[in-house]
């Protein structure tokens, strides 16, 4: 796929130097970069399910966070 970004001149002298110095053409450094930059990026956390506690008088329920706590593991 084919995309054009801006980049700083003064960036973009810097980086054809580092690609020359590396033997390497600008795409190469710039994808290097973009994989580098996507293997360190976090995951995506895991769908979270609300837990469902059960009362026995429905809608009378009243928790304080030390009571959830108790009640639901929390990463």
């Amino acid at each position: 796929m084919r995309t054009s970004i801006d980049i700083p001149d003064e960036t973009y002298h810097s980086l054809c130097s580092l690609a020359e110095e590396r033997n390497e053409t600008m795409r190469q450094l710039v994808l290097e970069g973009l994989e580098m930059v996507r293997r360190t990026a976090p995951k995506p956390q895991e769908n979270f399910q609300i837990p469902v506690i059960s009362s026995s008088r429905p809608g009378s329920l009243h928790l304080e966070n030390e009571t959830l706590h108790e009640l639901i593991v929390f990463p």
